[in-house]
């Protein structure tokens, strides 16, 4: 039987990078646990300190099929490419021109959202083409 994973990002502002991803993806913050109006008030009733109310978060897919993401406050910058990435499938089933105008267009909406483009790969015959790129802490991913 297949096990249910997340995928975890250790950061630097996890609710920043919370509000990205779920732009990016179009998933939604994980919502409170039961009984608590927000999170802000079940980390309160649970002791947390206010300045430690940003040390996580974590999104899901709103339709239950996708991963949950969680993001981890981390002392320590990013220091090297990721060896794990995320390929965001921005453009499926489309090829050549109409799949390059579609990655296009995703790459401008998620640069205005604060991520960075590393580079373009056109289609070559063997690959069908991607745009490389960061989000707002420096983690690599591909829309494809």
């Amino acid at each position: 039987m297949a096990k249910e994973f997340q995928v975890t990002y250790d950061c630097a502002d996890p609710a920043a990078l919370a509000a990205f991803w779920v732009e990016a993806l179009g998933y939604r913050l994980a919502p409170p646990p039961a009984g608590f109006p927000d999170w802000t008030a079940a980390l309160t009733a649970w002791g947390v300190p206010p300045e430690n109310h940003n040390d996580r978060s974590a999104i899901t897919d709103p339709d239950g099929r996708g991963p949950r993401v969680f993001f981890q406050k981390v002392p320590e910058g990013k220091t090297a490419k990721n060896r794990v990435h995320l390929d965001v499938r921005a453009a499926p089933g489309q090829t050549g021109d109409e799949r390059m105008a579609t990655l296009e267009q995703e790459a401008a909406r998620l640069e205005a959202l604060g991520a960075k483009r590393q580079y373009r790969l056109d289609p070559n015959g063997i690959d069908e083409g991607i745009i490389v790129m960061e989000d707002p802490e420096g983690n690599e991913f591909c829309l494809d």
